[in-house]
């Protein structure tokens, strides 16, 4: 019988990696998450605990990373990635990005692993280029308020590459935009959680700038199918992964009142400091390289949801 596959997933207590876990164990891999718990809930795996495929180390990864025995692939998907906490813990972020990444990247190294890395369409900053294809560089301001999380995921970009031409080691980057479902946290400072939380609690929707800014939401399930896909195809460079189905965050706002039922009404402030006005994935990469593309609507991707906020806010 063959051996069975041991991955390792950093922020494996998190929203995305907490279903990346899901989706590793269903496929039939012994599975190692990893997380400091700062942003991540044990609430979001501990439905994993009792199985003997699964194993959970709470550790931070911007200190040096030891996993016994054989490892096949490491996903590192470690890192504060909404601006409320990347903002309140700066230093952590861009230690998670950098050194974190250094230390995972030399794991994989000696472990002759296989290792993804998770990236983020802020890359691509306030983007000149619409929709943003994987070979714009980006609009990015180093050393505003989001430069902390923008520039700490292009470092990781570069070190990342760097130990693939350098070291040959086998990588793979995942550029991912805006992403929802369930185990979203009610408090990240994102519009989503943000839009629902408030309209069910009964609260007016805070929309940030004069609503023209867009953004392009893809469900969970789709996203972790990119990331599957991409983590075992021999691309080694950036692709993106997200639905480009755009939208602008007043016509959002408008269909998540709308969809909750409820009387509120949007109401504007300031948008923050570099804030993008844009974002849309060029997807043709992932549809040419991994034949991926979104299944879910955005209708479809609410309804689940929708339902997991309702037991969070209204239990």
């Amino acid at each position: 019988m063959a051996k069975k596959k041991k991955v390792l997933i950093t922020g494996g207590a998190g929203f995305l990696g907490s279903h990346l876990c899901d989706r590793f164990l269903k496929e039939g891999y012994d599975v190692i998450a990893m997380d400091n718990l700062i942003t991540g809930s044990l609430e979001n795996i501990e439905h994993l605990f009792k199985r003997e495929d699964f194993v959970f180390y709470h550790h931070d990864v911007s200190k040096f990373v030891h996993v016994p025995g054989d490892l096949d692939y490491i996903l590192h998907f470690a890192s504060p990635a909404s601006p409320i906490d990347y903002l309140k813990m700066p230093i952590q972020t861009l230690k998670v990005g950098s050194l974190g990444t250094h230390n995972l990247l030399g794991l994989a190294k000696a472990k002759n692993a296989r290792i993804l890395i998770a990236s983020t369409s802020e890359v691509y900053g306030d983007p000149l280029v619409h929709p943003q294809t994987e070979d714009y560089w980006g609009n990015v301001n180093p050393v505003g308020p989001r430069g902390v999380y923008d520039e700490a995921k292009r470092f990781q970009e570069a070190i990342t590459m760097a130990y693939h031409t350098f070291h040959g080691l086998e990588t793979r980057i995942i550029r991912i935009f805006n992403t929802y479902g369930p185990r979203m946290r009610l408090d990240d400072g994102r519009v989503l959680p943000a839009f629902i939380s408030q309209a069910l609690r009964g609260e007016d929707l805070t929309c940030f700038g004069d609503g023209s800014q867009t953004r392009s939401f893809c469900y969970v399930d789709d996203l972790v199918e990119g990331i599957y896909r991409l983590l075992l195809s021999d691309y080694p460079h950036p692709v993106n992964i997200g639905n480009p189905d755009e939208i602008t965050i007043k016509q959002f706002g408008e269909e998540i009142i709308k969809l909750t039922n409820a009387n509120q009404k949007l109401i504007f402030k300031p948008l923050p400091t570099d804030d993008p006005k844009q974002r849309k994935p060029d997807t043709t990469k992932a549809r040419e390289i991994l034949g991926w593309e979104p299944k879910y609507s955005r209708a479809e991707g609410l309804k689940p949801t929708l339902e997991y906020f309702k037991n969070k806010v209204l239990k």
